[in-house]
């Protein structure tokens, strides 16, 4: 039976296909269909059926992810959305925290809510701290918020009512009376998502949540009915931003969960490649054509943050939701970010990228700004004429001229201006895989840096030398590695509830007692009997007694005070740099990772030749290793013909179907039994 991933990209739409009896790998990539992804889909799909006979027939397993939900928030392209909260609260949405998301930045600004105060209505009820009921829910006030509704064409509401994290009662009763009195109108309620304090960001969720549900249902049920119209009929799982997946039912409520799919396809994967060179401590860089994604896992398990900020930079805090990621540092630097001069003679690259259309200069399709892409032709690591396989030809000669301008300003040949631009986009990748190990507290030198994406491995080993990382990995497919870590993830679900208690006997009870709630609830999401079927993971937030935040500590169901306490001083001391062993510990948060056990894509083993690499070795090319260096020849290899145990040293190139690794004078690459790049420095 054959499992199928899909991953769209900004540029690209990737396609994977793991054939479960024989371990063969079909992959494609097309351009990404901006107006309609689902369209690229079935691309990428049609193609892989032309070129590699994929018998949709034995397509017993197919997971999607994308940026479908990203897309829709950041371009504001959700529906009409009203938002219904407790009355006296309509403004909680708009005024937010009052703190600033860089201290000393007097020019930040809270950015514009996503519904108009005319659209967010109240209704008279209230709970209290316990869940108590102090005020009646008014079921008149509800039928005048439908007519308000219906009249204004809302196609979504956000029902977020105080203290319903405790108690939902009133949530649930108005949202079943909305959807009876406006049928056909989404209704999210606040607690249907999270089970956590704090009434700004439980509204933000819920209100992005229902801004995007209606987008996303139609999404999801063309891309159902257009699979069963070619014949794919299996269960369809979409890929979640905790690292596991979920089927398409359960996204189509939750699409909020999606918020980072694409790059968590890639994060699931460094955790089956760091399981393969028994790695359990993995530093994450995925380099596509628009973006730049780090992450760091630790133990075996992807770092997760319980808030994510949307859109969050240091002139504006974002849109902070309650729903699990993975830990993801993004940057604006890819293999299309386009290169520029400002008027004082600086570099930049990026933000912006060339995308799919028009694309990189070299690409021929009416691109005209510099890119990293054509810098790495330009200096000679890619092959105008075996690009992506042979399927598109490169044009070296207007790469070369988009450079000019560059070169001028700076004074310097086209080479050394495609080689300084090149540095500026290593030297921001740098600071963003910092920003996920040094400033978490973490040591670069204790860890394997996983290296994907197209445009990753033409950057990674000097990444890896500037890090000193213990090692630089190329894993398998690593132009369509976020598919491919698509097919190592398991169907998860991350279950928070807010519990506020001291962390003594008492308290340790209380804490036993609601996992064992949250467990049952898990059993009851997978439709499973016994909590053995699932892998659970727990953790509770804490922090000392005053504290405003808490901090993320690992727990287990048979420890004892003094052993969480143990490892709760020591997770604050990673994160802040001390601990008060002598403070109280307050509980605040729990946190359940559950994932249903089974199969997941297979590392296969390739032959042990007793034979020379040089059957292997395709030619040789030069390439441009900046003025200091000048001009150097390079060899190049097949990465297809090279067999485990094979080792060489740089500087060389290595070339495969989805992209191209360069290594560097210094250092020695070995293909591992699994087919693994492993790059070391010479010692």
């Amino acid at each position: 039976m054959v499992r199928l991933a899909t991953d769209v990209g900004g540029t690209f739409t990737d396609l994977i296909a793991y054939d479960e009896e024989t371990g063969k790998i079909t992959f494609t990539k097309t351009l990404t269909t901006t107006d309609d992804q689902s369209t690229g889909v079935l691309n990428t799909i049609s193609d892989a059926c032309e070129t590699s006979n994929l018998d949709l027939a034995a397509v017993d397993f197919f997971v999607h992810g994308g940026t479908t939900v990203i897309n829709a928030i950041t371009e504001w392209k959700g529906v009409k959305t009203a938002l219904v909260t407790t009355r006296g609260f309509r403004d909680v949405l708009e005024i937010g925290r009052g703190n600033r998301p860089d201290l000393y930045n007097l020019k930040a600004r809270t950015p514009p809510p996503y519904i108009p105060r005319r659209y967010r209505l109240e209704i008279t009820e209230r709970l209290d701290g316990q869940g108590n009921i102090v005020t009646p829910l008014v079921e008149a006030e509800v039928a005048e918020v439908a007519d308000i509704c219906r009249d204004a064409g809302i196609e979504a509401i956000a029902v977020v009512f105080l203290h319903s994290y405790i108690d939902d009662r009133h949530e649930v009763r108005c949202a079943d009376l909305l959807r009876s009195l406006l049928p056909g109108v989404m209704v999210s309620t606040s607690s249907q998502i999270s089970q956590q304090w704090r009434e700004y960001e439980r509204t933000s969720t819920a209100v992005l949540n229902a801004y995007v549900q209606p987008v996303i249902d139609r999404y999801f049920r063309n891309l159902e009915s257009k699979l069963t119209e070619i014949g794919i009929d299996c269960p369809l799982y979409a890929m979640q931003s905790n690292g596991g997946v979920a089927t398409f039912n359960d996204v189509r409520l939750q699409p909020l969960t999606l918020v980072e799919s694409g790059p968590s396809g890639a994060i699931a994967g460094a955790v089956r490649i760091g399981q393969a060179i028994d790695a359990p401590d993995v530093l994450l860089l995925d380099v596509g054509g628009t973006t730049a994604k780090c992450s760091l896992i630790r133990n075996g398990r992807p770092q997760i943050v319980p808030e994510y900020k949307l859109e969050w930079s240091r002139f504006s805090p974002g849109y902070t939701v309650q729903v699990s990621v993975v830990d993801i540092v993004e940057i604006g630097a890819g293999g299309g970010s386009i290169a520029s001069i400002d008027d004082a003679g600086h570099i930049h690259v990026g933000p912006d990228s060339a995308g799919s259309t028009p694309g990189p200069v070299c690409y021929g399709r009416g691109g005209t700004l510099p890119t990293v892409t054509d810098a790495k032709l330009v200096i000679g690591i890619l092959d105008p004429e075996n690009f992506a396989n042979g399927q598109m030809v490169l044009d070296i000669a207007s790469a070369r001229t988009a450079f000019e301008p560059i070169a001028l300003a700076l004074k310097c040949s086209v080479e050394e201006a495609a080689s300084a631009v090149i540095r500026i986009a290593e030297a921001n990748m740098i600071n963003a895989l910092k920003l996920v190990t040094v400033q978490r507290g973490h040591d670069p030198r204790d860890l394997s840096l996983v290296v994907t994406g197209g445009a990753g491995p033409m950057l990674a080993t000097k990444l890896g030398r500037e890090l000193n990382v213990k090692s630089t990995v190329i894993p398998v497919y690593p132009g369509v590695f976020s598919a491919w870590g698509m097919l190592a993830a398991l169907p998860r679900t991350d279950l928070r509830r807010t519990l506020f208690c001291e962390m003594d006997n008492e308290g340790l009870e209380k804490v036993r007692s609601e996992f064992q709630q949250l467990i049952a609830q898990a059993e009851q999401h997978f439709n499973v009997s016994e909590a053995a079927e699932l892998h659970l993971h727990f953790s509770v937030e804490a922090r000392y007694q005053g504290q405003e935040h808490s901090v993320s500590a690992a727990f287990q169901l048979n420890d004892t005070v003094a052993s969480f306490l143990d490892t709760f001083h020591a997770t604050h001391e990673t994160a802040y740099t001390f601990q008060l062993p002598e403070s109280p510990v307050e509980i605040t948060n729990l946190h359940l990772q559950a994932e249903y056990k089974s199969d997941i894509i297979a590392l296969s083993e390739i032959p042990k030749e007793k034979q020379s690499v040089i059957h292997s070795k395709k030619g040789v090319r030069d390439v441009f290793f900046g003025p200091d260096y000048g001009w150097v020849e390079c060899p190049v290899y097949d990465r297809e013909l090279l067999f485990s145990g094979c080792q060489l040293e740089g500087p060389l190139i290595i070339e495969e179907p989805t992209t191209t690794c360069l290594v560097l004078p210094g250092q020695v690459v070995e293909m591992t039994s699994t087919g693994l790049l492993v790059i070391t420095e010479l010692e």
